[in-house]
Order: structure tokens, then sequence, then C-alpha cells
């Protein structure tokens, strides 16, 4: 372990939440279950995580605790995981995907016959609390598998027949398909073990890492919502930030290598960005440096395991390119 590396694991366990120090302890430092600290730890980072949502019945809602509970490490093994995963569950239909009219309500409703987040959303939330091998969560994942498209990428959505509107910050480079979709997808296929690795994840992320814009701005913007900082907001727009940080995180579960070009390229464009005492700072929430940080690591040493490495070119990306005028 080098010096800086030393010094940056030093200060996330100075953080006050006991969900990040068990966390570095566990994934970074590798320390066992049983020792006396990470035991300590996770008796208090479940007490001192609000569990409760109270009655509702939106599923976005329910998908994302299962989100955030998860991201402090508390999973189906909790009682209020568990009941919160069965209400979702009881909402999903025979065949596989949520009802749509749950989250598209007002002027849109009934507009759109289809759209893949429908189904992405919760089943992100299942994965990642521990049901991504449940029957009914395998039922989810066909559902999302049999939406993809022949490039790679998932559709908006489709309505009377045609494919949504894919607006410029949602376009995907090399695919029909809409990014803020495939992003969604992506982020519940590689928390199936299987499915992580496998091709079509694989040619997903392909066209993932195509996009190469750097939107510092919008690095850390999903800690910041699991950490409970900012509140999870929109439809479609839900992965409307190009958050590199969970782009890193996406293709470190899917296997990608680190001598990919695109991999390298953004592993060299965040290395620049870190501070001199080994930490990230969060553009907006300075408080979540730690926390920003703890989930670059992560990902940074999984993808040292890496084995795969995609063949799409880097396409420089702007979402609405300046146009000359005629005149």
């Amino acid at each position: 372990m080098t010096a800086g590396l030393a010094d940056g694991l030093a200060l996330l366990l100075c953080d006050p939440s006991p969900a990040l120090r068990y966390r570095v302890l566990t994934e970074l430092m590798d320390v066992p279950p049983d020792d006396p600290e990470v035991t300590d730890l996770a008796r208090l980072r479940a007490a001192t995580l609000e569990l409760m949502v109270g009655a509702s019945a939106d599923p976005k809602a329910l998908a994302f605790a299962l989100c955030r509970w998860a991201y402090h490490g508390i999973g189906r093994d909790h009682p209020h995981v568990a009941a919160v995963a069965e209400r979702l569950f009881a909402l999903q239909d025979g065949d596989g995907s949520w009802p749509l009219r749950l989250f598209r309500r007002g002027r849109s409703e009934g507009v759109y016959s289809m759209a893949p987040l429908q189904v992405a959303l919760p089943l992100r939330g299942l994965a990642a609390a521990g049901y991504a091998t449940d029957p009914r969560a395998r039922r989810a994942y066909d559902w999302l598998l049999g939406h993809q498209l022949d490039d790679g990428g998932w559709p908006m959505g489709e309505a009377h027949g045609q494919p949504g509107f894919i607006a410029g910050y949602r376009k995907l480079p090399g695919s029909r398909g809409c990014r803020t979709t495939t992003q969604g997808a992506l982020a519940c296929l590689v928390l199936h073990d299987e499915l992580a690795h496998a091709p079509r994840t694989r040619r997903a992320l392909d066209l993932l890492l195509q996009r190469e814009s750097r939107d510092e701005w919008a690095l850390g913007a999903e800690v910041a919502r699991l950490t409970g900082r900012e509140p999870p907001s929109g439809f479609v727009t839900y992965y409307a930030r190009f958050d590199l940080a969970l782009v890193l995180d996406i293709a470190a579960r899917a296997g990608a290598a680190p001598d990919d070009a695109r991999i390298a390229g953004l592993v060299e464009f965040l290395e620049q960005r870190r501070g001199p005492f080994g930490l990230w700072e969060h553009p907006h929430h300075p408080d979540l440096s730690r926390w920003l940080t703890f989930d670059l690591l992560r990902s940074l040493r999984q993808l040292r395991s890496g084995d795969w490495s995609g063949v799409a070119p880097r396409v420089p990306f702007r979402a609405y390119p300046h146009r000359r005028h005629r005149y």
C-alpha cells in the first residue's frame, strides 16, 4: 500500500459515518467480518440509518430506499428491508414489469405503452438489496433484456407504436437507444452475478463508454442521492446527469479492464482531480468527499481484476453542438 493511499484510507476512517467506516474496513482493507471493530460498526450502521418509508406505494420510492440501505451495507437480512422488498414485489405484474402508470402520472399518462425504466428502477433496488436471483427478479431481468435493441442499447420508450423522443443529453453514440435508459438497465444488470459479465451487458457498456464527455460538475451525483444528501427525482431524467463515478462503478462491476482505452482515459481524468491528501472533493457537497473517495477507490480496486476491453471507438460528445449560422 502506497503512502498516499494509506493517508487517504486513514482520512476515510475518520468519517463519523459507521457505515462508511465499515465499508472501508471490509471492502478496501480486507478486515474480516468477525473483527471486533467491524462487528461493532455493523451494529451501529443500522441504528443510525432511517429504515422506514411509511405506507408509500410508489415503486420508485421503495426501490430508492432499498438502494440507499444497500449502499450503507444493509440488505435483505434486515426485517425492514425484507418488508419493503415484498411491498415492491407485490406491485409487480405477471410479465415481470411494474405498471408504467405508477411512474408517469399526469399529462403523459397513457401516452407511452412501455418504458424500460419502469423495470430498471425497481429492479436495481431489489438487486442491490440481495434479491437479484429471486425468481420474481429473474422475470424482471427477462422483461428488461427482451426490450434491448439489436445494437445493444435500450429505447427511451414507446408511444403509439413509435420510439420515444430522445433529447440531446440522452443520446447514445452508436445506438438508436437512450443513454439514460441504457445506463439504468446496466445499473441493474451489473448487480447480477451472471448477467454482469454477459455479452449483452458488455455490449451495452461498450456503447456507454463510447460517449466521451467529462462532466466534472456531475461527479458524485449518485453518491449524493444514496447518502440522502439529495432526493431522487425524475423518471426518464432519473439518470440525466452523466456521473463519471457511477459510470466507473458500472464498468468495474461488468469486469472492464484498466487497459481499455476508454477506461484508461477516464481513470487518468479522475486521478488528475484527486487532492494532495488522497481525497476527491465532491463538487457540490464537500461533506461527501470521503464517501465519493471510497466509491471511486472501490471501483478502481475492482478494475484491477477486469478482463474485458470493448471495441467501440471513443466519441467526443456534446449534448447540443453549436450550429453555424447561415448568415
